[in-house]
């Protein structure tokens, strides 16, 4: 419950309630208006800024009669959007009781709410906010993490420390969900000698339910209430126990609040045990033989791989998935080795989500064109039974949430001169067609602003994260003078796995220098990114670049930023002039990052990988690499930093800095528009979920026998508390 507010800001309570403040600025601004400092302070988080706030400033508010207008007018925008039509009921009335479930381990909607660790998850929060913009009739299933994944800390030695700290749930924007009985909703499940039960909580996001399961109650045994603990953390039985809640008690949680989905999602394999649970549903409930529920359940789902390299898929040992599902074999009436080979084991080969969820579901996508190659070639050799499927999967190529990621002043101009059809409508590319009109200077305005409002806000970040560290004043005086406003400045920000080659501009640290220091074409990079716990060659990554720039050679030009998250995101994607992104190919699946900065404005300089490889012509950015892997990787790593140099030098540094008399850098700005033209209609994630829906929900559901469909009741406005 928030603090009790005055009757006339009663109506706060719906707005803080429903997501969609989070790509809603005049909602946003509402809240900061109330106390921008406590805004900041609570991490944008409109939960703890109305618990915290003074009486005093509630009462100030309660009383302003232009504060009262703008929140009536915010009220009415959130009700109206709810209530209207939207894409799907106007394109595809006669599916409009379509139900269907999205299944993530992770969800990055707003940094409040710490359930993502990078881009799936934020890939996964996007999908479920355009999936609202569209009026997909869409259900999120995900867990309720007590400590989120880690917060990261860098000590003075550059060695990166990770703290799960514990997030209470009664401070974020979440409500209880309740069953049809009125009561607090849960579901069990059955573990070995005991049952483990699953609290239900609710996340609206727009027009879109997210369920969100917890297995942190009193009911639980001890040991239990933590595997809804941390975001991929615990030894292997308690990944398996989380896969366990979140296929076959998230499912049981959409079953029990009447919205038993048609079609099942699977973003990645962590959820591929809801198969067993439709399969078991059909034989149990209405009594169909164990293979013809199998095909039943199979044309109903949809499963999205995003890892190109069998390191990334969950396995399991026989012996331990014996222990909590030899049950489900015996209810579904088949063998122990029918049963393994549901995901492609034979009893010695390790159990496989990925080949669970291939084997099992009616529609399998990769994320880009080259993932799609490189995931037929894997999965041909990976387990026999996925020959099938290897040659039938496809690729939905990943996108952005255009309206969450663009900046306030990038928003504006574009309103200016193009109307606002590319805002309702990103998918449209004749609505970006006016950017080339945009006037250089205006466009180059709003370029300088947002790298100044972005070094400011570095220097102010960098300065708090010295002092956390215990550096003493003095120490922290340099960080409030690093960067330079008229800089060409660099962002590379993304998990430091090994492949994604964080250091590979590091190589040559003279080189460096010159580059950064060129007095008459300054350059400079912000770094941010975190290693995973166990991940030491990460880990070393982060060491380097944290040693660097403490480095007084040249840390005024090098920021490493700790515990990247969406706040982090958000202010370098609006930023920065130019993305650089340096996976060693083909191990990027996609990337989604560098679709961030294009409605902003910034360029891409990117390896030929994942989605850049599907798009790369070179009035948009630049291409770094050739069209396939090395043999040798030091080699490649070696070669491919120095064309990196050699591009930055000869080409990318050069075009910035140079002006016309009206100090615009125009050749910059041509290549500003082409990008924004030509990459904003596509990736975009209106563009991917009106492709899901069409390519794969309506056709796996009438695939499933659901085609029959027709109006369903419009989900609920906003949860009051």
């Amino acid at each position: 419950m928030l603090l009790p507010l005055p009757d006339s800001l009663r109506p706060l309570a719906d707005l803080v309630y429903n997501l969609r403040w989070t790509w809603n600025q005049k909602t946003r601004q509402l809240f900061r208006d109330l106390d921008p400092a406590l805004w900041e302070a609570s991490g944008r988080n409109p939960v703890l800024l109305l618990r915290r706030i003074e009486r005093w400033r509630l009462d100030e508010a309660a009383h302003d009669e232009e504060f009262l207008a703008r929140l009536r007018d915010a009220l009415h925008d959130l009700y109206q959007y709810l209530s209207s039509p939207a894409w799907f009921q106007r394109e595809h009335p006669e599916s409009a009781r379509l139900r269907v479930g999205y299944f993530a381990a992770e969800f990055g909607i707003t940094e409040c709410i710490p359930l993502y660790s990078g881009g799936l998850g934020i890939l996964s929060g996007d999908h479920l906010k355009s999936a609202s913009d569209l009026g997909v009739p869409l259900t999120g299933v995900g867990l309720l993490y007590r400590h989120g994944y880690f917060t990261q800390r860098i000590s003075p030695e550059g060695l990166q420390v990770e703290r799960y700290p514990v997030t209470e749930f009664e401070n974020l924007p979440l409500t209880g969900e309740f069953g049809a009985d009125g009561r607090r909703l849960s579901v069990t499940l059955d573990f070995p000698g005991r049952q483990v039960q699953a609290e239900v909580w609710r996340a609206d996001v727009g027009r879109v339910r997210l369920l969100l399961l917890d297995t942190r109650i009193e009911e639980n045994r001890t040991e239990d209430q933590v595997i809804t603990g941390a975001l991929y953390a615990g030894d292997r039985e308690t990944r398996l126990q989380q896969e366990l809640v979140l296929g076959i008690g998230g499912l049981r949680a959409l079953a029990a609040l009447g919205l038993k989905p048609d079609v099942c999602h699977m973003n990645e394999g962590h959820a591929a045990f809801l198969v067993v649970e439709r399969i078991r549903q059909l034989v149990r409930e209405e009594g169909i033989p164990f293979a013809e529920a199998r095909r039943i359940a199979r044309a109903g789902n949809v499963f999205t791989t995003h890892t190109p390299v069998p390191a990334g898929f969950d396995v399991f040992e026989p012996d331990l998935v014996r222990r909590y599902l030899g049950p489900y074999a015996e209810e579904l009436g088949v063998s122990w080795p029918e049963f393994l080979a549901l995901g492609g084991s034979d009893g010695q080969a390790p159990f496989s989500m990925v080949a669970l969820a291939l084997n099992n579901a009616g529609s399998c996508n990769a994320v880009s064109a080259l993932h799609a190659q490189v995931s037929r070639d894997l999965f041909r050799g990976f387990h026999p039974a996925q020959q099938e499927a290897a040659e039938r999967l496809t690729s939905v190529a990943n996108g952005i949430h255009t309206r969450t990621w663009i900046s306030p002043g990038m928003k504006t101009l574009l309103k200016r001169h193009l109307g606002e059809r590319w805002l309702d409508d990103p998918r449209d590319a004749a609505a970006w067609e006016g950017v080339e009109r945009i006037p250089d200077g205006e466009l180059w305005s709003v370029q300088r602003e947002r790298r100044i409002k972005l070094v400011r806000w570095v220097r102010r970040r960098l300065a708090q994260q010295l002092e956390r560290r215990g550096s003493d004043p003095g120490e922290q005086s340099w960080a409030r003078e690093v960067l330079d406003p008229e800089a060409l400045t660099i962002g590379w920000a993304r998990r430091f796995a090994t492949y994604k080659r964080a250091t590979l501009l590091f190589r040559d640290p003279e080189r460096l220098h010159r580059l950064l220091f060129d007095p008459q074409r300054p350059v400079q990079l912000v770094v941010s990114g975190k290693a995973h716990p166990h991940d030491e060659g990460g880990k070393e990554l982060v060491r380097a670049i944290a040693v660097l720039s403490a480095d007084p050679a040249f840390r005024s030009r090098v920021v490493l930023l700790s515990n990247y998250d969406i706040a982090v995101a958000r202010m370098l994607v609006r930023g920065v002039d130019l993305w650089l992104n340096t996976p060693r190919r083909p191990l990027e699946a996609s990337g989604t990052s560098g679709m961030k900065v294009a409605p902003n404005g910034g360029l891409n300089l990117s390896i030929l990988d994942g989605w850049w490889a599907e798009v790369y012509t070179p009035e948009v950015g630049w291409a770094l690499g050739g069209s396939g892997p090395a043999q040798d990787p030091e080699a490649q790593d070696e070669a491919e930093s120095r064309a990196l140099y050699e591009l930055l030098e000869r080409e990318v540094v050069p075009l910035f800095h140079q002006r016309g008399p009206d100090g615009v850098p125009s050749a910059w700005m041509a290549r500003v528009k082409a990008s924004i033209k030509r990459l904003c209609p596509i990736y975009n994630t209106d563009r991917m979920v009106t492709e899901y829906a069409e390519r794969f929900y309506l056709t796996t559901a009438r695939a499933a026998g659901a085609g029959d469909l027709v109006a369903d009741a419009q989900p609920r406005q906003a949860a009051a508390s």
